[in-house]
């Protein structure tokens, strides 16, 4: 019986040494980019269809998309452990290049003016080290591009049964027209041990230039799911109205646009799950105000913009709800607003096409 206990207790004692060590890696690797870093823009080799940069001329009208493209891992099958499913990882490494590649040709055909794109892993465990941003380069060509790291995690053990692993992924932005120069400014998270979940977050501005001499200032956004709190959202969104409203002020043209993780639709919605947070409009800035209202057609943003991943994607019983959009300043005219149906076959987040007039 003696034995028994002391072989159970160095068991133990061998496990929390063990667990001792990790936690020490982790909070030893972890870090977050500082803020307010320069980012570098590049051109993407050429396209038939422009040889010269797009010129943003007022009273002209312009196409944008903003995809979260789930870092090449959900096709409509996919469940994360995080939501609640089975997966951690991307069923394999084919199946990455596949849905990236899909994603791809949807923007080649959609030929907008300028993408934004969340979730581009660049070396990742989840999705077998595939530099995601380079799959898209071979589709998106012509444009000028930046990227914005989101975060780059130590090797986290959870789950247990498929470990998600070291990941780096971010924020693309990519455009027919020059940006002169571009930045990644982080956001609020939380302090505690929850930030092992949410890792880092963080913003991209681009500014191009008008041809009445003003910028027209392009916000690329992911805001907290997992580690966030009420507060941790607010300031986020604080944050991000500050520059915003700077630019506004300045005479710029201001789109905001991304994956917010709060519901964008107005009104309430019974049965919603805790992870779907309402927007608070009230907090929108004085002369800002949401793309989805601006549709001139409700059949055109009536398919939500995210499935739950809790399941398997069925599209009688999955729960869907609107965190992808546009946030626009009031001398940005919406001309069209879209969210587009794949019926969630590349990734949980579908695509929203907006078109647009700088007045």
């Amino acid at each position: 019986m003696k034995k028994i206990v002391k072989r159970i207790i160095f068991i133990v004692l061998i496990l929390v040494i063990a667990f001792v060590i990790y936690a020490a890696y982790v909070f030893r690797t972890y870090y977050r980019l500082p803020d307010k870093l320069t980012l570098e823009v590049k051109r993407n080799g050429e396209n038939s269809y422009f040889e010269e940069p797009l010129q943003i001329t007022p009273g002209k009208a312009y196409f944008i998309m903003t995809y979260n493209i789930g870092f090449g891992a959900y096709d409509r099958d996919f469940s994360f452990f995080m939501d609640g499913g089975r997966q951690s990882w991307a069923d394999d490494e084919e199946s990455v290049i596949a849905g990236v590649c899909s994603m791809g040709e949807v923007i080649n055909d959609v030929n907008p003016d300028f993408v934004l794109l969340q979730e581009v892993d660049i070396d990742g465990t989840r999705s077998y080290h595939v530099n995601q941003l380079e799959l898209l380069n071979q589709f998106v060509k012509g444009y000028y591009y930046n990227y914005a790291q989101n975060y780059d995690s130590p090797f986290l053990l959870f789950p247990p049964w498929q470990p998600h692993g070291a990941n780096k992924s971010g924020l693309v932005t990519y455009s027919r027209a020059k940006i002169t120069d571009a930045m990644r400014r982080s956001l609020p998270i939380s302090e505690n041990f929850s930030k092992f979940l949410d890792l880092d977050r963080c913003y991209s501005i681009s500014r191009i230039p008008t041809e009445n001499d003003k910028q027209l200032c392009i916000y690329n956004v992911h805001t907290s799911a997992y580690g966030g709190s009420d507060e941790i959202r607010t300031a986020q969104l604080a944050t991000l109205y500050e520059e915003m409203e700077a630019d506004y002020r300045e005479g710029n043209y201001v789109i905001c646009g991304g994956d917010f993780n709060h519901d964008l639709r107005e009104g309430e919605e019974a049965n919603a799950p805790k992870w779907a947070y309402k927007f608070p409009r009230e907090t929108l800035p004085e002369g800002f105000q949401m793309g989805i209202d601006c549709a001139k057609d409700e059949e055109d943003v009536a398919h939500n913009t995210c499935r739950s991943a809790e399941t398997a994607y069925d599209e009688e019983e999955s729960y869907t709800v609107t965190l992808d959009g546009f946030i626009v300043s009031d001398n940005v005219k919406v001309n069209y607003y879209q969210h587009m149906d794949w019926k969630y076959a590349f990734s949980d987040h579908e695509p929203v096409l907006m078109q647009f007039i700088l007045e």
